[in-house]
């Protein structure tokens, strides 16, 4: 303290520094020790940090980059060096995956184990978006979750489904089937659809309209048992969806069933191949038929 201020507060004892706010006196305290040394130590690692890593950006003569610092430390490099390994280490294992049938896969646990992980993280990124995590789809994108299957659920027909797509353009081994939209092209009078709901719903057992839905068997006899089978259970070489069971992609109320009988569906999916490599599409098919639903 200043020899020209020795005013000590009464209360205290302690030396003032003469600043006086609505009569609120500053004592002049000093900074505990502890705290001085911290504030100490950590000027003295900023400066040590900042000779040896990358640091100050923008100065003159560094190109308008940080400057580098004398350990020549990267992050940049660092994430290079270790994606590249990893793609070296996965290169070895997809070289063997792609050797390997899907059987041999199933049998090798090494590696089931890598194709598993790779079929993860590829669902995640491409195919969780439309059919949701775990695959347990939304209205309009399937489950696949489940045993139900609008084509093959073995790992061949899953990888098939995969590479090639659904009604994909442009992809001649797509999976492809068309239902006709019996109300827009004028097919079915609205009353003939109506009846033709009640006729579905009674393949599951749902309540209906007996007078509409004996009206309706006529109509899906003459119009929908060539793809859904006289006894509606469908038929997965066309794609053509079971009638009988409680599963529904657009939704299986009558208003549902009778928007997809007036319009179709027809729904598309792309084909990923040349999206994705040989063993990404591998390793999802064998992912999504071990989701629960695989035959």
């Amino acid at each position: 303290m200043s020899d020209q201020h020795t005013e000590i507060d009464a209360h205290s004892g302690v030396e003032t520094t003469g600043h006086t706010w609505d009569g609120i006196q500053e004592l002049n305290n000093p900074l505990p020790r502890w705290w001085l040394i911290v504030w100490y130590i950590s000027i003295a690692w900023a400066f040590i940090y900042i000779v040896l890593m990358p640091a100050i950006p923008a100065l003159p003569g560094f190109g308008g980059t940080n400057t580098p610092g004398l350990l020549g430390q990267s992050d940049r490099t660092s994430v290079s060096e270790q994606v590249a390994t990893m793609k070296a280490e996965r290169g070895v294992a997809s070289q063997r995956l792609m050797a390997a049938s899907l059987t041999e896969i199933q049998n090798d646990l090494n590696l089931q184990q890598f194709a598993m992980a790779m079929g993860e993280s590829a669902f995640g990124d491409n195919c969780a978006t439309c059919h949701g995590s775990g695959g347990r789809g939304a209205k309009g994108y399937p489950m696949l979750a489940d045993d139900v299957w609008l084509w093959s659920g073995t790992l061949e027909g899953i990888e098939q489904t995969v590479r090639h797509g659904i009604r994909h353009e442009g992809d001649d081994a797509t999976r492809f089937s068309a239902m006709p939209a019996f109300g827009r092209d004028k097919l079915l009078m609205s009353s003939e659809i109506d009846d033709l709901v009640q006729h579905v719903l009674s393949f599951s057992g749902r309540d209906t309209d007996a007078s509409a839905a004996a009206e309706g068997s006529t109509i899906f006899a003459l119009q929908c048992a060539t793809c859904h089978g006289a006894n509606a259970k469908g038929d997965r070489n066309i794609g053509a969806p079971d009638l009988t069971d409680a599963e529904w992609i657009f939704g299986g109320e009558p208003a549902d069933i009778a928007a997809t009988i007036a319009n179709a569906r027809n729904a598309h999916m792309p084909a990923w191949q040349g999206r994705l490599d040989d063993p990404t599409i591998k390793a999802l098919a064998l992912y999504v038929h071990s989701l629960g639903g695989g035959e």
